[in-house]
């Protein structure tokens, strides 16, 4: 069956049905991963968005149980090519099953290089994935002009507190669309993990005394999220050791008087250079963000720029001085790429139990 990618700029990709044949509107965003595909259609952040590979061949080692939450959140997937026979000794089923029995709208055949160029010098776009050949465009492209991610943290974030045991420190978490993997990164240290929705109120938090708040990655605009930076600037407060990743390391600016900006076309992917400014030493990480922190509006006396990226210099994490608080946009223990960042939740662990 043919499905079209029609972008809010009038052009159009032929390809054929790979998946759900329903209509999706979202945002239009790529992913340079060469692996790890189960992943990013699993992470909470790409809510409202439609996933493209970079990568030629996606779907060769099947379906695994590499997931990031227990369903999947991309809006939509395009691929070049998508494999047939899967082959992997993990393997559980094959990506083209997994999106119909997701109700994901998929993709394939598209001319992926050129849409990553149009995406590279137009930046993110939006977008209709439609199996409906006598589609109106005069109908469809004032549609695609109004779309905006809105308000995916409250649809992201868990419905109820939760805990998972452990011997080690209390860490309270403000899940804003948290992945698995930041959560494991946490549980495999032997640290006492309580999970609570993006919208709990401080006072809630803080009088349960965790010895530390890790604030987790999410989707959409930060600023969209300004009831939950009113709570942050009350967790600021308190002399609790905050670690904040992603979505989190943006409200923590925020909460800091700073700007955030919308990136051009974002940076998702594992293959991300960037700079310990201490050290000057380069890490490659994971990342899934179309918005950045601008340092430059930041007070100098207050924060410290700590990760640098090393392709566009946009900043990638901070440090606040005289506060037991430090944050990074990318995951320290992503799921691809080097994971020797992950001396950074090592960091975190050794911070609360100073503070102890």
């Amino acid at each position: 069956m043919k499905a079209f990618l029609i972008l809010e700029d009038g052009t159009v990709f032929t390809g054929t049905s790979v998946g759900s044949t329903k209509d999706v509107v979202s945002e239009i965003v790529f992913n340079t991963s060469m692996a790890g595909y189960m992943e990013v259609l699993t992470d909470p952040s790409y809510a409202g968005q439609a996933v493209a590979m970079t990568y030629p061949l996606i779907g060769n080692y099947g379906v695994t149980p590499d997931m990031e939450s227990k369903k999947a959140w991309a809006a939509g997937y395009i691929v070049k090519e998508l494999a047939r026979m899967p082959s992997n000794f993990r393997c559980e089923g094959d990506l083209e099953d997994f999106l119909k029995e997701q109700d994901i709208p998929g993709i394939a055949g598209v001319d992926t290089r050129a849409l990553m160029k149009k995406l590279r010098e137009r930046g993110a776009m939006s977008g209709m994935i439609t199996v409906n050949e006598d589609y109106d465009m005069g109908e469809i492209l004032p549609k695609l002009q109004e779309y905006k991610v809105k308000d995916k943290v409250s649809e992201a974030t868990c419905r109820e507190v939760y805990t998972i045991e452990g011997n080690g420190p209390e860490v309270a978490i403000l899940d804003f669309g948290m992945k698995n993997s930041v959560l494991r990164s946490i549980v495999q240290r032997g640290c006492k993990a309580t999970v609570y929705p993006a919208h709990t109120s401080a006072d809630e938090i803080i009088k349960s005394r965790p010895d530390g708040i890790l604030l987790s990655n999410g989707p959409g605009d930060p600023q969209d999220c300004m009831s939950i930076i009113e709570q942050i600037r009350k967790l600021v407060t308190t002399n609790i050791p905050i670690f904040a990743i992603g979505l989190g390391h943006q409200l923590m600016a925020l909460s800091h008087g700073a700007k955030t900006y919308k990136l051009k076309s974002g940076h998702r992917g594992g293959n991300y250079p960037v700079r310990d400014t201490d050290s000057g030493r380069v890490y490659i990480s994971s990342q899934n963000h179309g918005y950045a922190v601008d340092y430059g509006t930041m007070d100098k006396e207050a924060v410290r720029e700590a990760f640098v990226n090393v392709n566009d210099g946009t900043n990638e994490g901070l440090s606040y001085k005289g506060k037991n608080i430090f944050t990074v946009q990318f995951e320290p223990d992503g799921y691809v790429g080097d994971h020797s960042s992950g001396y950074l939740t090592d960091r975190f662990i050794d911070m609360m139990k100073g503070a102890e």
